[in-house]
């Protein structure tokens, strides 16, 4: 059973930085692709950014790029989101999920970290 685990979320100003952390558990995912994801109040869900878990090829929302880094750490089975310069209106609840390789559908997500800036 896959396991995700958000941490790291909080309350930050305008200009400020955070970094979330995602923990994975379960299996071996060397093919599969991890991404962040979010979700504002009375929003749809986004793609934020994702990253291959074998090779490290990433792929970014045009909203965040420049401004966030994903990345992983292997031997952790953990993946990060350092998010720099953040702005109001990247409030809401981040997600991060999982997909194999081989489908575009994430199969498993964890329980979400809130991540409010303030003006």
């Amino acid at each position: 059973q896959v396991q995700l685990v958000e941490s790291g979320g909080g309350l930050v100003q305008a200009g400020g930085s955070l970094r979330l952390s995602c923990a994975a558990s379960g299996r071996t995912f060397s093919s599969y692709v991890m991404g962040w994801f979010r979700q504002a109040p009375g929003k749809e869900r986004e793609f934020v950014a994702s990253i291959v878990w074998s090779g490290g090829s990433t792929g970014y929302a045009d909203s965040v790029k420049g401004r966030f880094t994903i990345s992983r750490d292997n031997a952790k089975n953990t993946m990060y989101l350092q998010m720099n310069s953040l702005k109001p209106e990247d409030t809401a609840v981040y997600y991060c999920a999982v997909r194999s390789l081989f489908t575009l559908t994430y199969d498993y997500w964890g329980q979400g970290t809130q991540v409010t800036v303030s003006s």
